[in-house]
């Protein structure tokens, strides 16, 4: 009886995923997750885990919802906390495995772990790893993997001169049966992180992410056809406050409860209805740069993420990661991230570009930072913007961003800040809301009266 393991990990979706495609389907399928448990180990330098409770608890909500979809199809699914290679290899060993599925992922570890895989399954035991949830997979990309152009605009342009993204496949009707002698179910999310299992965003947070497809599909369909908002992404696309300045496709499609396929497809459907504009064309302009991210990480692999070992936790670090560098959008961005598990892009940019320019540490802290806190962690665009900032790898040039000017022209009245720091909400609305301010070792304390010209001197000891 031919049986297939599908080894899920950030593809926690039924639509257009090739695990679940068969042109010859099993007779039965065994449907696997493996948490690492290496991602709940606190990590030297960084002392926090590579998962963080808000990710945590955002990536059981989709194996929860996964899972019931799978069951509506014939299916299950098995969840299980351990050596991700160890549990796939002898779950096909016992159960008789004739293939085993997994998409192929762009990080070292995920690489890693594929190529020990195969290493260990048994004779006669098929390996397969397609590409999966991108709008190319490598069979279509313009240029092989190792040519891929160093610029994202080169890369844009060969893209658009091969033609067009093929379309998301639809979720299967059926499925294969679960082996009866397979064990299904996972562990309470409390017994697994007891932190992620009572986590919950901060009230003042103006979007709350439940992790799932149908979440997903839900967000998709609200952003385009209910509030049409993507009519003004252009426009918004560098807001700080509020639901709907931004999409905020990117958790579903980091965990891969959305594919950027089906994304592409509802954008293209909503401008044949009301017509493209510079809005809709940007959002498939920032998918194609995620694309980009990915294949630039297959190409760099390990070199991506630069030694391994981080550098030891320093004050500027720990400041920074809670907020209190003495620098209010920094702060404010810093806070939001903690209290949220989420950041605009603005704020990302500004906080990368601070922490590494101005208070001078190491870029890989930062990254191996943003994978603890963001529920949207994606290993190739994290560590590929980090390293655009810090100008490492492709472009050498980094980029330094004057933070009191950016502070000024995005936060103008300074509500953002206020609304994070409500320590500072006391101040009248404008650009004194964004001065430096000092920090007690016990507490933050409110912002010093300005002296003469101290303005200036700051914003001088700020620019880039």
């Amino acid at each position: 009886m031919s049986l297939t393991l599908a080894w899920l990990r950030h593809d926690l979706r039924l639509a257009d995923n090739p695990l679940f495609q068969f042109e010859t389907p099993p007779e039965q399928l065994l449907c696997v997750y493996v948490l690492d448990r290496a991602w709940l180990e606190t990590l030297p330098g960084l002392e926090a885990a590579r998962i963080g409770p808000a990710r945590l608890r955002f990536l059981w909500e989709s194996l929860i919802a996964l899972r019931g979809e799978l069951l509506r199809r014939g299916s299950d699914l098995l969840v299980r906390v351990g050596d991700p290679v160890m549990v796939v290899a002898e779950l096909a060993d016992r159960h008789g495995a004739s293939q085993v599925r997994v998409r192929r992922d762009a990080g070292r570890d995920e690489a890693q772990q594929v190529h020990r895989l195969a290493e260990r399954l048994g004779e006669g035991v098929a390996l397969c790893q397609p590409d999966s949830g991108l709008l190319l997979d490598e069979a279509s990309l313009p240029v092989p993997v190792a040519a891929l152009p160093g610029s994202f605009s080169a890369f844009r342009r060969r893209v658009e001169r091969a033609g067009a993204v093929s379309a998301a496949l639809p979720a299967p009707v059926t499925l294969p049966p679960w082996p009866e002698a397979a064990p299904r179910g996972f562990p309470p999310l409390g017994k697994v992180c007891s932190r992620a299992a009572s986590w919950t965003p901060d009230k003042r947070t103006a979007y709350r992410f439940v992790g799932g497809e149908a979440e997903g599909l839900a967000r998709l369909d609200h952003y385009l056809w209910q509030s049409g908002a993507v009519a003004r992404y252009k426009q918004t696309r560098n807001g700080l406050l509020g639901a709907d300045f931004s999409t905020r496709f990117s958790a579903w499609l980091a965990h891969g409860c959305l594919s950027a396929r089906q994304v592409h497809d509802a954008v293209r459907a909503w401008e044949a209805r009301h017509g493209a504009n510079e809005s809709s064309g940007w959002v498939i302009f920032e998918l194609l740069w995620r694309d980009y991210f990915h294949w630039a990480a297959r190409q760099e692999g390990a070199a991506l993420f630069g030694p391994r070992r981080l550098p030891p936790r320093s004050d500027a670090f720990r400041a920074w990661c809670e907020g209190g560098t003495g620098m209010p959008f920094i702060d404010a961005a810093m806070r939001e991230l903690a209290a949220t598990g989420w950041l605009s892009n603005r704020a990302r940019q500004n906080v990368a570009s601070y922490l590494v320019h101005e208070l001078g540490v190491d870029w890989r802290l930062g990254a191996a930072w943003f994978e603890h806190a963001l529920i949207d962690f994606d290993v190739s665009s994290n560590w590929g913007n980090w390293r655009y900032v810090a100008g490492v790898g492709r472009d050498p040039r980094g980029h330094r961003f004057d933070v009191l000017w950016q502070a000024a022209r995005y936060d103008p009245d300074g509500a953002y800040v206020a609304h994070w720091l409500p320590e500072i909400a006391v101040l009248p609305p404008g650009s004194g809301r964004h001065r430096p301010w000092t920090v007690a070792p016990e507490h933050f304390a409110l912002p010093l009266p300005e002296a003469p010209g101290q303005g200036g001197q700051a914003g001088a000891r700020q620019s880039g």
